[in-house]
């Protein structure tokens, strides 16, 4: 059968018949609502953290999860997938853009558009929150753009994402709230789950092992083995939480510190299933295991607020 125009390589230079606007659904699917989840998780952890009431803040509140979620994080989604394009071809094909639906260059101007605006509403809520979204803009773009394309490395890709979901987010949250710079035991805790989101992402990359080893992308399954990333994932999201609950104790947060501990130890008991077949369970985890991890987040950020 005929393939359509739109198909034609990725990237390649926009023509009359690959120059109509694509479909709303696909700019929906390109910019993956699915991920605007774990941001705005964070960004409601920042508001409650911030340990001001909700009521006066609602305009504030909705503008800022839209921020976290479908504009930076969208946003970064389709910066992604438009330098990813080749490497989606292979592990996605059906993406938006290697399929063809969103043609030529459109997948690059919608990013820069979405950039422009994620500033602009990033701004309108303060010099934090604009701080916050220019870190998270520069961050998406060294992750998948030359020459940086952070993510080409198992190291620093999965950390710098783990930095812009939890961190940035949370931070954006508590500062929208308050128009100040975070207090440092906010700052220490958001941090510290930052880190440990390093595990997280590198649970994501079980999925494209073998399009990063043709492609070039040094993830840490590929680097490392999948079991030995598998061991060092949830080495890391263990050694978060346990210096999380550690300092939630120094803080006389105990109750806040019990809930971490208790979700860390059921973590622990799920993580030999997803060590003996990452590959397999890899999702399997990212639905029990990691929302343990984000419900000890939570319960951080409620003791920091003075909520319980």
């Amino acid at each position: 059968m005929t393939q359509p125009a739109t198909s034609a390589q990725p990237g390649a230079p926009a023509t009359a018949k690959d120059i109509r606007r694509p479909a709303p659904r696909d700019v929906l699917e390109l910019l993956k609502p699915i991920t605007w989840f774990p941001p705005i998780w964070a960004f409601m952890c920042g508001v409650v953290s911030s340990g001001q009431p909700a009521t006066g803040h609602w305009i504030a509140i909705v503008a800022g999860g839209l921020l976290a979620g479908p504009l930076v994080c969208g946003n970064s989604q389709a910066i992604n997938d438009w330098f990813d394009r080749h490497v989606d071809a292979i592990n996605e094909p059906n993406r938006p853009i290697p399929s063809g639906r969103i043609p030529g260059r459109w997948g690059l101007w919608i990013a820069c558009v979405g950039s422009v605006l994620s500033f602009a509403v990033g701004a309108a809520l303060g010099i934090w929150v604009m701080v916050a979204s220019l870190v998270g803009l520069a961050a998406a773009w060294a992750y998948s753009a030359p020459p940086f394309r952070l993510k080409a490395s198992g190291w620093w890709g999965p950390a710098l994402v783990g930095l812009t979901y939890e961190g940035l987010s949370w931070f954006t949250g508590a500062a929208v709230m308050t128009s100040t710079l975070p207090p440092t035991p906010v700052l220490v805790v958001l941090v510290l789950y930052s880190l440990g989101a390093h595990g997280i992402m590198t649970l994501n990359d079980f999925k494209a092992v073998e399009g990063d080893k043709q492609t070039g992308v040094r993830s840490l399954p590929v680097v490392l083995g999948v079991r030995n990333a598998a061991l060092f994932a949830c080495g890391v999201m263990a050694l978060a939480q346990v210096i999380v609950a550690i300092y939630l104790v120094q803080q006389g947060l105990m109750l806040s510190a019990g809930i971490v501990a208790l979700v860390l130890a059921v973590q622990f008991a799920l993580m030999p299933k997803l060590i003996a077949d990452p590959a397999k369970r890899a999702p399997w985890y990212g639905g029990t295991g990691v929302t343990l991890y984000v419900l000890g987040m939570l319960a951080a950020a409620g003791g920091l607020g003075g909520h319980w």
